[in-house]
């Protein structure tokens, strides 16, 4: 345990409890969403009762992810700004993981946004776009794990473990139950469902669970304009 997780102060765990938890139900929104469409979709549960749950899911992921921002800016540590919240890989703390976790951010209020517009913008239009939704999965997992101070807890690593797992089984769950047809589209899903436990664990190996690794990420910087 770092000893940031030990003092650290009263906005730095309501931070980190934000992001865990909107973790969690992005996880749970995303396998939802997997386990339930095309083909694999229950029969003894209605398409209007998952979509409900579905929607409910992603609103409480919006909620404690905005306390997840909210408080993690308020928290003189790291001193970061509102515009570090919604442009990515900006701030001076730890800019590569905290820019994964505003381009996760980014694309969920694209999906927020599209989905009050779906509407106007068709059925087709608005799926293209909860898409994004997938893509934020990912980039919020690995912002969790290279951001987080206390990365090393077994409990924390459990947790990753755990939205991981899940999220892989849903995919080759849908992969198994999937129709023919669609042969790129289920390649592409079963290589990125291959692919992200492995570079993760890779990651987790030669960083965060290494010594020292949380002063190397917060003073790593990326060159922007030429450098800095």
């Amino acid at each position: 345990m770092t000893t940031l997780a030990l003092t650290g102060s009263p906005l730095w765990y309501a931070s980190r409890a934000g992001g865990t938890l909107a973790l969690v139900l992005l996880t749970a929104t995303v396998v939802l969403g997997i386990a339930s469409g095309g083909r694999a979709a229950p029969r003894r549960i209605g398409r209007f009762e998952i979509g409900l749950l579905h929607r409910d899911l992603s609103l409480l992921t919006l909620v404690f992810l905005a306390v997840h921002v909210v408080t993690a800016v308020l928290d003189p540590f790291a001193h970061l700004g509102w515009a570090v919240s919604v442009v990515p890989f900006g701030a001076s703390y730890r800019p590569l993981w905290l820019g994964l976790g505003t381009a996760a951010l980014d694309l969920l209020l694209a999906v927020l946004l599209t989905s009050a517009l779906r509407l106007r913008l068709g059925v087709r239009r608005w799926k293209a776009a909860h898409w994004l939704a997938y893509a934020a999965w990912p980039l919020a997992l690995f912002h969790g794990v290279g951001t987080g101070t206390d990365t090393r807890l077994p409990l924390q690593l459990w947790l990753y473990a755990g939205c991981l797992a899940a999220v892989v089984a849903a995919v080759w769950w849908r992969l198994a139950k999937a129709g023919p047809g669609r042969i790129t589209g289920r390649l592409l899903a079963a290589t990125v469902a291959t692919a992200v436990p492995v570079v993760l664990g890779a990651f987790l190996a030669t960083g965060p669970l290494q010594p020292g690794w949380a002063q190397h990420a917060a003073a790593t910087t990326i060159p922007l304009g030429g450098g800095r």
